[in-house]
């Protein structure tokens, strides 16, 4: 693992920091990110990359800019999601370590010294657990259901209560940023690419200011995406579900024809029960289809090959920094 000052001018630290409509939450996250990175005696730099925000927030992170050179800023064309944002942040951060943050301030940047610390001491991924958090309870039991069930589910060994805020070395961030898939399940790439994890428990706050922007829909798709990209347990599912209905129904025809060949009993089937067994099985073979087409429709957005994200800006950058070869900006032309 690269170590701390020995990168030419590098910063030790790159924070990534993802906002959509955050203006009320970013001056008060930049006090306390700059603040808690200074007291680390460190070079760094921040990079907020703006997910296509419809409030003032990319005007806040100009100003910001241009009155903190550590600053920078990415501006995308339009909205691209949060896993996007992160990505995009990861491709242009030069720091020895990158680390992640969401920017309404639940996960609070003081605990970044302590992930710093964790990776000085030779880990290669240190990720934040969320011992407790200021939400109501349901969110709260969706949010422990939803990673018991992922972990239970995937061929990846994915941290409990474990999300994006983490640190990374530079090794895993190239790896990170090599990978060519669409569908981005961040913390799901960074448990497969394996090295030296560590969990560090905090408490997270709630909201600093404004609504959520990952309402329960949103959850519910992140939680998808994981579940259909690190697991093959729907593709079996679907498999030994068709098993156990044709045992069934194999079953069945033995039954019916003992009691026909053995008892003289004739099989009246009324009309109502062959129409629960059509659209049962109808039913079954729909899911089971849509569970098909699921994969089917990422393998051809994949191949697709269109890029993540558009850049439509980027504010604060050294004039010397090199360009990830597989962004697409429009802001360079």
């Amino acid at each position: 693992m690269t170590g701390p000052g020995h990168s030419g001018g590098r910063p030790t630290i790159s924070l990534v920091v993802p906002v959509f409509n955050e203006e009320e939450t970013v001056p008060a996250f930049y006090k306390r990110a700059s603040d808690a990175l200074t007291s680390t005696g460190e070079p760094y730099e921040i990079i907020f990359v703006d997910d296509g925000s419809r409030d003032g927030t990319l005007e806040h992170l100009r100003r910001l800019a241009e009155s903190d050179s550590k600053v920078r800023v990415l501006s995308f064309s339009r909205n691209f999601g949060h896993q996007t944002a992160v990505t995009a942040g990861m491709n242009y951060a030069s720091g020895e370590a990158v680390a992640v943050i969401d920017g309404d301030l639940q996960d609070p940047p003081e605990i970044v010294p302590q992930l710093m610390q964790r990776w000085r001491d030779g880990y290669h991924v240190v990720y934040a657990i969320r011992r407790t958090r200021k939400e109501n309870v349901f969110k709260r039991g969706a949010y422990r259901l939803f990673y018991r069930l992922l972990r239970s589910m995937s061929y990846v060994d994915m941290p409990l209560d474990a999300g994006d805020f983490a640190i990374m070395d530079r090794r895993v961030v190239d790896l990170l940023n090599e990978m060519p898939e669409r569908n981005r399940f961040v913390r799901g790439i960074r448990a497969w690419v394996g090295f030296k994890q560590i969990g560090l428990e905090y408490d997270r706050e709630p909201r600093f200011a404004g609504q959520s922007k990952y309402p329960l829909s949103k959850l519910f798709k992140l939680a998808y995406d994981g579940v259909v990209s690190y697991s093959f347990v729907p593709l079996r599912m679907v498999t030994q579900l068709g098993f156990a209905i044709s045992l069934v129904a194999f079953l069945l025809i033995v039954y019916f024809l003992s009691l026909r060949v053995f008892f003289g009993r004739d099989l009246l089937l009324g009309w109502t029960s062959t129409i629960v067994v059509i659209l049962f099985l109808g039913g079954v073979q729909l899911i089971s289809l849509g569970i098909l087409g699921e994969y089917v429709g990422r393998i051809f957005d994949e191949v697709k090959r269109r890029p993540l994200y558009v850049v439509k800006e980027e504010i604060g950058f050294p004039k010397e920094a090199v360009s990830n070869p597989r962004r697409l900006s429009v802001a360079e032309g």
